[in-house]
């Protein structure tokens, strides 16, 4: 970079000012029209907002339901267990937050599923365990700890 490769910043513009007087086409009402909702201060217009209509959200039929107690698990397949750990290790929540392979928030728990094929031993501690993955673990000599 040398002086002469300077370039000035882009001009800034200055903001409109409004209600100085009839000299500049922004006097009087300042460009809101005569009178209404939208002339006064202080107005500001809901996003979801159609003019006194029913809105959408209330005009569309509400469908479904929510249980309250349902659990949501963080899930991790055995196959990410066989990618990230050695023989002889442990896995529990903590290690699989160092590791990022999980967030630190959580909902019900830990809970380890079948997907892929396991052959190092590990020690697992979960919440809740699938039977496939459960017995997969076992099969090759690993434990189960529910938490």
């Amino acid at each position: 970079m040398k002086l002469h490769t300077l370039k000035p910043k882009a001009p800034r513009q200055n903001r409109k000012r409004v209600g100085r007087g009839h000299g500049n086409n922004w006097g009087r009402s300042c460009g809101r029209g005569d009178k209404g909702q939208k002339s006064r201060s202080g107005y500001s217009r809901k996003p979801y907002f159609e003019g006194g209509q029913i809105p959408l959200f209330r005009r569309l039929p509400k469908r479904g339901f929510t249980n309250p107690n349902h659990k949501v698990w963080t899930l991790v397949n055995v196959q990410a267990l066989e990618q990230n750990y050695e023989t002889g290790e442990t896995v529990d929540f903590e290690s699989l937050a160092a590791k990022g392979m999980i967030s630190d928030k959580t909902g019900a728990g830990l809970k380890i599923l079948a997907n892929g094929e396991l052959t190092k031993t590990l020690t697992v501690k979960a919440n809740c365990f699938s039977a496939s993955a459960r017995s997969k673990i076992e099969a090759v000599g690993g434990t189960c700890e529910t938490v």
